[in-house]
């Protein structure tokens, strides 16, 4: 065995061990998510009715890998409009469309170009639910002239195209797009074409042919010079298709599939060659490779001695031949090129050629995998300083793919605690609406049902929010409504909901002097369910993630007690006992968990809070994008409300004294770096001092004056 080809194994091991299933709770798909809503949540045309519906595409809608190198840049979504459709020439009205769509949709006929793959759009006529809870529509009213004045070129409204996340540093690149529910007829050969190996079997390909096709105002690149047929030219899009068919393959196709468009980003052969807009390659090109290989070699092609660097050799080779002969096969249309002679490809041919298995080889280790160690502990990476010997280079990735199997736990808590910044951030800036609340019911139950309880408590707290500052709307009650569409709630949990949507529908009813009572009612039971969902979703995050951070289960709860029973009937006994409680559960832990300090969740404390809170944010900017900087640990939240309680049941100086040294413990040994914790502490910590020297609890009044002022 030769020292090239026990590389060739190291780096197959490496690759293999490494790239773990992503998790749907990844840091880009939350980001698609939160870019989901902001879309969402626009009226179109200033028509509540109609919707914006997205959709996931490209990169972070492909892989169902998660490599250690980062292989998801911009984040891809089309979308469209629900009272447009798009239909093949000389099909019929359709009688039935599914729910997400508009009770009056508009029919644009697809019309071939001169191009394979490119359409124009005519507009043709109206289809109209019979009934408004019937299912089927009928065709009326014809809206256009004959072919060809009302070819499609801009349906007239103001899109999106793209969103920048500033927190992190992603784009959003949004493509309008028409749904065709039909599969298009320029592709109709390829789900019957012959094929040797089985790929996609026939499951696959009914997927496939269910999910139809969508339409997007892309020109030809020969036509993009033409004015005429640069603004009417559609072209058609098999980006949900290419969904389905890639996450069918098998993980090293995905990782392959990966490798290739690392090699030709890296090695710079996917550039644009001049400013006209025309690029040598694409990461399409690169996908519809994979696709054609996936199609036309064999299982054992792929798995049998298997090896990751022959494979990419391989296909960029093949690569390389179609370059030179300027061909490039559409994947679905026949006759359909994606290069032409246009293209000077000769010089990119040759590089291509150019790569063989000892260059593909030293590339990875030189430049693939020690990129990929960068994110590791350095007491990992600098065993790459050294990797002169297949034993050395062995060594190192055996480290590697330890840490990488030891810390999923630890990346899978990460993604939970991303996600509930950006839960309650998404409610927080759009504030809630039925629409939002289906789009985020759907997701979560898909990726997390803990996420599910969270957001439904996220929303009750909202909710309290608004009907405190301007009532109950009919938009809040809605959204209400719709959180009842779930069967995932325990009895008592779905009982509580149930009252809370009933009174809700009787307090909007009445006039608004009218339902103080009720209201106040409402906010309490509001309230009630939100915390027993909480505290559900504190269960299941101590069950899965004990094992990372100390977290108990009742931190809710004390805060429900703190801001309901006990200022009700002035005892505090049980708040205090909660707190002491999980003060010393938390008091010597490693690593704390928090509640974010969001209005939702500030509502239930202190004025004194929401003003060390908002001097967080005001003296820290920063603070506003990081959500670390501006969250309560729950250790912190426990020592406040144990020093609150104390205070109002006139224990003991001893007893505040003890207290004292407990919020001591915890800077000392914690180290709270995090701003508003920072803040929480001292003033808690001041505040008892002032009690003890002066005996006066009036005294207590100037701690967060004080603590202001030293800040």
């Amino acid at each position: 065995m030769t020292d090239k080809r026990v590389v060739d194994e190291i780096i197959t091991k490496f690759l293999f061990n490494t790239c773990r299933l992503a998790p749907r709770l990844s840091e880009p798909s939350l980001q698609a998510a939160l870019s989901y809503a902001s879309i969402a949540n626009i009226h179109p045309r200033n028509d509540e009715d109609v919707e914006i519906i997205p959709v996931k595409t490209g990169s972070i809608a492909e892989f169902y890998i998660e490599p250690m190198l980062k292989h998801v840049g911009d984040i891809d979504i089309m979308y469209h409009y629900s009272d447009e459709l798009a239909i093949p020439e000389g099909h019929p009205s359709p009688t039935q469309l599914p729910a997400e769509f508009h009770n009056r949709v508009r029919i644009l006929q697809i019309i071939d170009s001169h191009l394979p793959g490119y359409v124009y759009l005519l507009s043709s006529y109206f289809v109209k639910k019979i009934t408004e809870s019937s299912p089927y529509f009928r065709g009326y009213r014809p809206c256009g002239s004959p072919w060809p004045t009302d070819i499609i070129a801009d349906l007239e409204i103001s899109r999106p195209a793209r969103l920048q996340d500033k927190r992190h540093h992603l784009s959003v690149d949004l493509v309008f797009c028409v749904r065709c529910l039909s599969w298009p007829s320029q592709a109709a050969d390829w789900p019957t074409r012959h094929r040797n190996y089985g790929w996609p079997d026939s499951a696959t390909v009914d997927r496939v042919l269910s999910n139809g096709c969508d339409v997007v105002q892309i020109a030809h690149r020969q036509c993009r010079q033409d004015e005429w047929m640069r603004k009417y030219q559609w072209r058609l899009s098999f980006s949900r298709a290419e969904i389905v068919l890639i996450n069918s393959w098998m993980p090293v196709q995905q990782i392959v599939y990966h490798l290739l468009r690392v090699i030709m980003k890296t090695e710079q052969l996917t550039e644009s060659a001049d400013n006209s807009g025309v690029s040598t390659l694409s990461n399409y090109h690169i996908k519809t490779l994979m696709l054609w290989a996936c199609e036309m070699k064999p299982l054992s092609w792929w798995t049998d001695d298997l090896s990751l660097v022959r494979i990419c050799v391989e296909l960029l080779h093949t690569l390389a031949v179609w370059l030179t002969e300027a061909r490039c096969p559409h994947y679905f249309i026949n006759n359909s090129n994606l290069v032409d002679k246009s293209y000077v490809l000769g010089i990119t041919a040759c590089r291509l050629l150019l790569i063989d298995d000892n260059y593909l080889s030293s590339w990875f280790v030189t430049s693939y995998i020690r990129q990929s160690v960068q994110i590791c502990p350095e007491s990992v990476s600098w065993l790459f300083d050294d990797v002169s010997t297949t034993w050395k280079l062995d060594n190192a990735v055996s480290a590697v793919v330890d840490w990488r199997l030891n810390t999923t736990t630890e990346v899978l808590y990460h993604d939970l605690y991303s996600a509930m910044y950006i839960i309650v951030f998404c409610v927080n800036a759009f504030s809630v609406s039925a629409r939002l609340c289906i789009f985020w019911m759907s997701e979560l139950l898909k990726a997390d049902a803990r996420l599910f309880i969270y957001f439904i408590a996220v929303v009750y707290l909202h909710v309290v929010q608004k009907i405190r500052s301007g009532g109950l709307t009919k938009n809040l009650l809605r959204a209400l409504k719709v959180t009842l569409s779930s069967n995932y709630y325990n009895k008592r949990t779905f009982s509580l909901l149930t009252e809370v949507v009933i009174l809700g529908s009787k307090c909007q009813a009445q006039a608004v002097n009218t339902v103080n009572c009720n209201r106040s009612k409402l906010i309490r039971l509001l309230h009630q369910s939100a915390v027993e969902l909480l505290t559900t979703f504190r269960h299941f995050e101590a069950r899965d993630f004990g094992s990372l951070a100390a977290i108990v289960t009742t931190d809710f709860e004390a805060l429900y007690v703190y801001n309901y029973v006990l200022t009700r009937y002035g005892e505090y006994q049980q708040c205090l006992d909660l707190s002491i409680q999980n003060v010393h559960t938390l008091l010597n832990a490693e690593r704390l968990v928090s509640i974010l300090a969001f209005p939702e969740f500030l509502q239930f404390l202190d004025a004194d809070i929401v003003s060390l809170t908002a001097l967080t944010l005001i003296v820290s900017p920063e603070c506003r994008d990081n959500a670390r900087h501006s969250s309560i640990s729950q250790l912190t939240l426990s020592l406040y409300l144990m020093t609150q309680c104390q205070l109002k049941l006139g224990h003991s100086l001893t007893s505040l004294a003890e207290t004292i040294d407990y919020i001591e413990v915890a800077q000392r040994r914690h180290k709270v770096h995090f701003t508003l914790n920072q803040l929480i502490l001292k003033f808690i910590e001041r505040k008892l001092v002032e009690y003890i020297a002066t005996g006066n609890s009036l005294s207590c009044g100037r701690a967060v004056t004080q603590v202001t002022d030293d800040t």
